[in-house]
């Protein structure tokens, strides 16, 4: 199937070689900003602002505030906001109406291109965000990260559309290889869902062990990939610098 791109401010996810993001992961308004500034120097197509790292992130007055100077900050780079929730991996442990409130305020606050929605919540405050984001012309990265194992190939293509199912503009999905049959069966499962699926998709087995899909998305399926400028927000990550050049090497003419 003819994959649909996803416009993301200056760029599209699901063409060409994979977009690569970097994470921002700061706890205070001055470390979020230092952190902005040399992740944009360092010039990738997108900004992941980690908000589940800010010690403001409950307050929607200061979220709000914090996520318009760092719009500012980032000039045209576009932004995707994500709060990782601690059963996903992330930094805070939330109830749903709490997590949902939390992207809600992220939506109305104008600062952002991309909102992260996880799947495996109550479907119909899933179906919700989504509506909100969409209302406000905000792209939906939905996503899904199994920091234990990695899924069989049929369960990965089923979470993938199941996303899709309920509205996302792009599906991803993060899982946690224990042998090279694991990073195989994520590379199989993404290149599959690519054939059955319109949607960009963002997938990647973590770790060591799973590096070489944080390279190969070009090829199998992946339409962005994480890298580091400074610190890692999950393991595996390579370096932008060193990223950029192997997926120009990498690059399917």
């Amino acid at each position: 199937m003819k994959a649909t791109s996803v416009k993301l401010r200056n760029i599209e996810l699901g063409t060409g070689r994979p977009k690569l993001a970097v994470p921002v992961t700061g706890k205070t308004e001055q470390a979020i900003l230092d952190q902005a500034k040399a992740v944009k120097a360092a010039q990738p197509d997108v900004v992941e602002w980690r908000i589940d790292y800010f010690e403001g992130v409950t307050d929607a007055a200061k979220l709000t505030a914090m996520g318009q100077k760092l719009r500012t900050a980032l000039g045209d780079l576009a932004l995707l906001t994500t709060f990782r929730t601690a059963g996903e991996g992330g930094e805070l442990a939330l109830s749903d109406a709490d997590y949902f409130g939390i992207c809600q305020t992220v939506v109305d606050g104008g600062f952002t291109d991309a909102l992260d929605v996880e799947r495996y919540h109550a479907e119909d405050a899933v179906r919700q965000a989504v509506n909100a984001a969409h209302a406000k012309n905000v792209v939906v990265i939905m996503s899904n990260h199994d920091f234990d194992k990695t899924p069989a190939r049929t369960d990965i293509i089923r979470r993938l559309s199941d996303m899709v199912a309920v509205g996302a503009d792009v599906a991803k999905i993060a899982v946690m290889p224990h042998t090279t049959e694991d990073v195989l069966t994520l590379l199989t499962a993404t290149n599959q869902a690519r054939q059955t699926l319109s949607q960009p998709l963002i997938t990647m087995a973590m770790g060591d062990l799973g590096k070489v899909s944080r390279l190969a998305g070009e090829v199998f399926g992946s339409s962005l990939t994480f890298a580091t400028v400074g610190a890692a927000s999950a393991p595996g990550q390579i370096s932008l610098d060193h990223l950029k050049g192997e997926l120009d090497d990498l690059k399917l003419n």
